[in-house]
């Protein structure tokens, strides 16, 4: 069945890619939006014939004017241009693959619309999980997972409804410094950390992988999704990246999803569930590979994944701020304000400071979020980390 969507983050590593499977499968698309690349974007409208984009910079808002000047499309800007966007009619699926804390706003605007969502914005289920799970089922509204690990839970659990799950294994790549000691990641470069060993993804969500705080998002994010306690979930490094994940259920059986590193299957799935169709990925050669390895994670060298273990176990407010402070903490360290390590110690540093409260509504977790940035940068301009 034909289906129409709006991207939200469509110049990025997965909207990119998401708009390949809409071009494959002549998916039709309403609405695009992204950062800053005016350029890209007014390509994609263009091209998908989108008749509405939005760019969230609003310096860029007469850039972005000019180039599509000779087409009919509306033109959106910010937070409030993305909320638009969020809730127009004639939409089957919103993907949004922003990237941070501005992913959660319009998140929670198309599910009080009644759109359903690909959700590949981590943050959103990170800091806002209770509010954003319990309304979605209000609202009627599906939240189909397009992170590999979450797709692959996802997909592992079809077929099983009536079927007790004991829990689920998060398989992770470990990262470009997997087996190092604290110690020896004293010095590394930016340059070093964002070279990922299997997968092609964003700055941010790259040295998330390089601190292991990518997983503890995801563990964070499983929790919500499937309706899991902390205890219930096993990481499990995987240096390969063919298992992406897999669900253990009451008989001890254990069902995974296989399949070559590539995002394109999990954002396909997304888009066109229920149906399974072709997709232009490499075919899996069990063979090729020879072994499959695994390995317990770090939790002491690798701060971060600990921080959001501990994080989601006390709930509240805690995982918006360890999130805040990690996207605050990731930037000071891809402009060279601090060390590698200094990541993880100053997440670690924000959740042991922070006072935990129940979330009530939005503007906690907003305030939660501000309030960690803003301790972020304090002890940086204190002391280098």
């Amino acid at each position: 069945m034909m289906k129409t969507i709006t991207v939200l983050g469509s110049t990025g590593s997965i909207g990119t890619q998401a708009l390949e499977v809409a071009r494959e499968h002549e998916i039709g698309v309403k609405a695009l939006a992204a950062h800053s690349n005016t350029k890209l974007l007014s390509e994609q409208v263009k091209e998908f014939g989108a008749e509405y984009a939005c760019i969230f910079r609003d310096d860029k808002a007469d850039e972005l004017k000019e180039m599509l000047k000779d087409t009919d499309v509306k033109i959106l800007t910010g937070m409030e241009g993305l909320k638009e966007i969020a809730r127009l009619d004639g939409v089957d699926i919103m993907l949004n693959s922003v990237v941070g804390m501005v992913g959660l706003v319009p998140t929670l605007a198309a599910i009080d619309h009644g759109t359903d969502i690909a959700l590949a914005n981590k943050e959103t289920l990170v800091a806002g999980g209770k509010l954003v799970i319990e309304r979605a089922r209000e609202k009627g509204v599906k939240i189909y997972p397009v992170d590999s690990e979450h797709s692959a839970i996802f997909q592992s659990l079809q077929g099983n409804s009536m079927n007790k799950i004991k829990s689920i294994i998060l398989t992770a790549s470990g990262g470009p410094f997997f087996g190092r000691t604290y110690d020896e990641l004293k010095n590394v470069s930016a340059e070093q950390a964002l070279k990922h060993p299997n997968w092609s993804m964003g700055n941010k969500i790259t040295i998330d992988s390089a601190t292991l705080m990518n997983k503890g998002l995801e563990f964070i994010e499983a929790m919500w999704l499937f309706d899991l306690s902390p205890e219930q979930i096993e990481i499990v490094v995987h240096r390969e990246s063919v298992i992406h994940s897999a669900v253990e259920y009451c008989d001890n059986s254990v069902i995974a999803q296989l399949g070559v590193p590539d995002m394109k299957i999990p954002i396909q799935y997304a888009l066109l569930y229920p149906l399974r169709t072709d997709c232009s990925v490499k075919h899996l050669s069990l063979t090729d590979y020879g072994r499959l390895t695994f390995a317990k994670p770090d939790f002491e060298t690798f701060k971060c994944l600990k921080a959001c273990i501990r994080a989601v176990t006390a709930g509240g407010i805690l995982p918006a701020a360890v999130n805040g402070a990690n996207e605050a903490a990731v930037a000071a360290f891809l402009s060279g304000r601090i060390s590698f390590l200094g990541i993880g110690e100053l997440v670690t540093e924000v959740l042991e400071k922070t006072e935990n409260k129940e979330i009530l509504s939005v503007e906690d977790i907003l305030c939660a979020d501000r309030a960690a940035r803003s301790y972020v940068e304090e002890r940086i301009i204190e002391r280098r980390y």
